[in-house]
């Protein structure tokens, strides 16, 4: 990744997560345990290794919590800032919140959910080739109808912001990754929700202003999900998805200290097994986030799923896409298919859900 020293990046880490409820009810999203560690760290190892040293995390939900394990950023090789919201302020209002922080003339801003592989140094590069008073990291996907679509002419200058349509006329989508300049960082309005997507970026179209397009198709994904979140831990397990924080070699499979895997127990599609958790002889696991001490009986089946800090799973029971919150409880011969979310502390006893009438 080229390096770019001389910018800030700021991270937006306020939201509630509430599309990962009820993982979040005990950590904000940016801090779930993400392939052995904090989903944050990942993001912060790429700002590292471009050569970024300063970043401001604009928090607002458990804002203590990233202060607690991230301090002042010296053992990140960062200095890390805060700044608290407290009302929310949409993206732009919070962009605008931490003004007050920046030292450089440009600054990067991340979603704190999105994994991505974008070359940040190019990112900067593009910015500042075009003299852009913003460039936007614009992603081509398979299915833009799914996003609000954002055309760029042949230099590269944004020309709109649309809406979600059933026929966008581009497959460029923004990916939540941007370069401020901090002069337009200090003209948004401040102590009110501003939507950069519906606000400051049209108004700065209108303007007349240089905003440019930095069309990229490395990894990218939004984590927003339980489906997204155990895809991307997988992926940077498997080494999919780049990242230089994960604690251990990649491949099919991480686990942390004190782990236990049966012998005959199989654990692949680049499963995270956190500290302490256990894994029954005869079981299976695939593309799934133990949490630490986490227990899966023998037998077990396993799949896309998240298990929270001190789960339990029984013995014969199937998990396929499934999120179970800390100290739930699923007891043996059960079924929970797709969608299931258990809540934490809930037990639910030997047999009592199925999604099939297999005995």
């Amino acid at each position: 990744m080229t390096s770019v020293p001389g910018v800030d990046a700021v991270i937006l880490v306020g939201g509630k997560g509430t599309r990962l409820r009820p993982l979040t009810l005990s950590a904000p999203k940016p801090m779930l345990p993400t392939a052995g560690v904090p989903f944050l760290s990942h993001l912060l190892s790429r700002i590292r290794a471009a050569g970024i040293e300063h970043v401001v995390l604009g928090t607002s939900y458990r804002a203590e919590v990233f202060e607690e394990h991230f301090g002042d950023g010296s053992a990140f090789g960062l200095e890390i800032d805060y700044v608290v919201e407290d009302e929310p302020l949409d993206t732009g209002g919070a962009i605008r919140n931490v003004a007050g922080k920046l030292r450089a003339e440009d600054a990067v801003i991340f979603n704190g959910d999105i994994l991505s592989g974008a070359d940040l140094g190019a990112l900067v590069g593009a910015h500042r080739a075009a003299a852009a008073d913003v460039t936007l990291q614009l992603q081509r996907v398979a299915d833009p109808s799914r996003f609000g679509s954002v055309p760029t002419d042949d230099n590269g200058r944004v020309t709109a912001f649309l809406e979600k349509t059933p026929n966008p006329p581009t497959d460029q989508v923004n990916a939540g990754c941007y370069v401020f300049r901090r002069s337009v960082i200090e003209a948004i309005p401040a102590g009110r929700r501003v939507s950069v997507e519906r606000e400051t970026f049209p108004g700065l179209l209108d303007a007349g202003a240089r905003v440019q397009g930095f069309v990229d198709s490395s990894y990218w994904l939004d984590v927003g999900t339980p489906e997204a979140f155990v895809r991307g831990s997988a992926d940077l397990v498997r080494g999919v998805a780049p990242t230089s924080a994960l604690p251990g070699p990649a491949g099919d499979q991480l686990c942390l200290d004190g782990a236990a895997v049966a012998a005959d127990a199989a654990v692949t599609g680049g499963s995270t097994i956190g500290a302490c958790a256990e894994v029954g002889p005869g079981s299976r696991v695939a593309g799934s986030v133990l949490f630490d001490g986490a227990r899966v009986a023998e037998g077990a089946v396993v799949e896309r799923s998240v298990l929270g800090a001190g789960t339990r799973v029984g013995a014969g029971t199937v998990l396929r896409g499934v999120v179970l919150a800390d100290g739930a409880s699923v007891g043996a011969g059960c079924e929970l298919l797709d969608g299931a979310r258990v809540w934490p502390g809930v037990e639910l006893p030997d047999g009592s859900v199925r999604f099939s009438s297999d005995a």
